[in-house]
């Protein structure tokens, strides 16, 4: 009989791998100086859909807490990728404008995440990454379920 998967140790794992494979193939194709990183790269498309985004709603299509996200938008203001400033209809909130700079590293982007798609992809059926995916959303979500659910 097979031992059951160690989810927990496959997840953290893939997941640090992930991201380093991103870093490593978004640096190889920015051919800039300071290529943006998986969080900057988030931020730029979110900015690119949606310009002018408050610091909350990146927050929240991120799954970053405000003092993250505050930080990563401090770093890419000092890249010249975006630029911050106060709502003007509400002072306290933050609207997030993409520069020309950071503008300039989406094809390569996108480039990426397409290629970093397709390698995710291969050799498995739609099925089985929809199956994958059903079980990534309940681990995202499994905090906020009662004790024993199971469900997402």
């Amino acid at each position: 009989m097979a031992s059951p998967p160690r989810l927990i140790f496959l997840l953290n794992s893939a997941q640090r791998r992930l991201q380093q494979w991103m870093a490593s193939l978004q640096g190889d194709l920015s051919g800039q100086g300071s290529a943006p990183t998986p969080a900057h790269s988030g931020v730029l498309f979110m900015l690119d859909k949606n310009d002018g985004a408050t610091m909350g709603e990146l927050a929240l299509g991120l799954d970053l807490g405000p003092s993250a996200m505050s930080g990563l938008i401090q770093r890419m203001e000092a890249l010249g990728w975006v630029r911050r400033q106060p709502c003007p209809l509400d002072a306290r909130t933050q609207r997030v404008w993409l520069q020309g700079d950071g503008r300039q590293q989406l094809p390569a982007l996108y480039e990426a995440l397409k290629r970093i798609n397709q390698s995710l992809k291969s050799g498995f059926t739609d099925e089985e990454l929809q199956t994958v995916a059903r079980w990534l959303r309940h681990v995202q979500h499994i905090q906020n379920a009662p004790h024993g659910d199971s469900t997402p």
